[in-house]
């Protein structure tokens, strides 16, 4: 799976019955061709640390491409934490098969639907209740400066109902993995 951490939009998504380096490198190539990713894009791919991820195959690939590469730190689950949440929000989506899949056609089937609900439906909280979709493409700030107008309207018009400010609705402008957090300072 390939998440993109600006606008959580799934770029890609493959099921195989194993892990292997040439599936990894050719699934990575078509997701670069599909989004105009090149030398020239400055792309990162952030992964965990298995095998395929590692292997010299997809590392030429990917300096093929211009891509470079990011690995999680061992045993630390939230240095991945886009594609975590995004497993979590399969895993609990009313649709996931309470018992196994049938067979791997049946998994196939299923993910290639929760992609397309993800991308088109599924309202993000991380970017302020747009659709993946809507983010990727450039709609996301038109939807919410509508959203802004009518609290500020609303609050205009019935102040008693409000204790507090109203929600922000601006976009979040940076987005990263790992960003470090400014210093604490120290209580002597």
């Amino acid at each position: 799976m390939v998440i993109d951490v600006w606008s959580r939009r799934i770029l890609g998504m493959e099921v195989h019955e194993r892990e292997c380096s040439v599936l990894a490198s050719a699934f990575f190539d078509r997701i670069c061709r599909d989004e105009g990713i090149s030398k020239g894009t400055a792309a990162v791919l952030h992964s965990d640390n298995g095998a395929p991820m590692r292997s010299f195959t997809l590392a030429a690939k990917m300096a093929e491409l211009g891509v470079s590469l990011s690995f999680s730190r061992p045993r630390v689950s939230n240095d991945n934490a886009y594609a975590e949440s995004w497993f979590r929000t399969m895993k609990y989506h009313q649709s996931y098969p309470l018992r196994r899949f049938r067979d791997l056609l049946s998994v196939k089937a299923w993910v290639d639907g929760f992609v397309v609900w993800y991308n088109a439906e599924h309202r993000h909280s991380g970017i302020k209740y747009v659709t993946p979709n809507q983010r990727h493409y450039g709609q996301a700030d038109g939807i919410c400066a509508i959203r802004q107008q009518t609290y500020e309207e609303a609050r205009e018009k019935h102040p008693q109902r409000w204790s507090r400010h109203i929600r922000d609705w601006s976009q979040p402008q940076v987005v990263s993995i790992n960003h470090p957090r400014p210093q604490q300072p120290v209580a002597a």
